[in-house]
């Protein structure tokens, strides 16, 4: 396989070829690194390296995993993996080691994913765009003169460049969504307690922090819900489990929903026309596929927004 077969296939649809022994999880992981090694300089998303594990991951996958040998990148915020550095992007951390995985790492290792390295952070996730002082700015993939988002922008970076099909998420206050918009990804931000956080963090920002991914493909994104999902002991915030898997679910037609939007900015700036044609465009499309989709005001003062937040 080259480069460009490799770019045509979602995470899911590179699983299916090692499940289907067409490619081998080792060879996935040689087509990842040629092309980190090539864009990568470019647009500054991988700040630490895991080669050498993802090729170790790649020679004893199960691959029978969902996502059998598929290359992966965790962003370097919140999820520890043990034995290797956590900077949080801030130079503070440097020379730090995490003496253990994170529960949803060993979930990651369940699932068959091959972790190839680092994403880049802006310090501790408290900007919308990439650029923390530690590591320099992380540019987009279609443009390098444009930023690829934040806090995920390293990982939504890597994606958009097809590094990787899919890497991890988090979002605070739009830390998936931003970098997934800028960069032509899917980004879904899962609800509070649908992930659990443990066993390094009881909750994060109040509880607004959540984990997830972007990727290239809603499915990609449901099957890797499903596969992170799930409460652990000492969770402060806890949900029922779903009624069904998230990628069966992308499968099956909704009943007709009511639905509302709004093209006002949430703190009261001015909107690109081009996002506000966006907006309409996906209405329209929910409204004929029998939906009830309407205009609404948002239900909050910018005020009470800025100072909640």
């Amino acid at each position: 396989m080259i480069f460009d077969e490799y770019r045509k296939y979602d995470a899911l649809g590179l699983a299916q070829l090692v499940q289907k022994k067409e490619i081998t999880p080792l060879e996935l992981i040689e087509i990842a690194i040629q092309r980190a090694e090539a864009v990568n300089p470019k647009i500054n998303a991988i700040i630490y390296k895991m080669y050498d594990q993802a090729k170790d991951i790649a020679k004893k996958v199960d691959i029978n995993a969902p996502f059998a040998g598929v290359p992966f990148l965790i962003k370097d915020i919140g999820i520890h993996i043990k034995n290797e550095p956590l900077t949080r992007g801030c130079k503070a951390w440097k020379g730090y080691k995490s003496s253990e995985d994170s529960l949803i790492v060993e979930k990651y290792r369940q699932g068959g994913l091959a972790f190839l390295g680092r994403s880049n952070s802006p310090e501790f996730g408290l900007t919308p765009y990439t650029e923390p002082q530690f590591y320099g700015p992380t540019r987009n993939p279609w443009n390098t003169d444009k930023t690829a988002g934040g806090s995920s922008g390293g990982s939504a970076a890597a994606v958009s460049a097809g590094i990787v099909p899919i890497a991890t998420a988090s979002d605070g206050g739009g830390s998936i969504r931003i970098p997934a918009a800028n960069c032509g990804l899917f980004g879904i931000k899962p609800s509070r307690g649908r992930v659990s956080l443990g066993n390094t963090l009881g909750e994060w920002w109040s509880g607004a922090v959540v984990e997830g991914c972007v990727s290239r493909s809603v499915r990609d994104s449901a099957a890797f819900l499903d596969l992170i999902q799930g409460n652990a002991p000492g969770d402060l915030y806890l949900m029922k489990p779903p009624t069904r898997p998230y990628l069966e679910e992308t499968q099956t037609i909704p009943k007709p929903l009511k639905m509302g939007f709004s093209i006002k900015h949430t703190l009261g700036h001015s909107i690109d026309s081009e996002c506000i044609a966006a907006v309409k465009h996906a209405a329209g499309l929910l409204e004929s596929l029998g939906h009830q989709v309407e205009e609404v005001e948002l239900p909050f003062k910018a005020e009470d927004l800025t100072e909640i937040f």
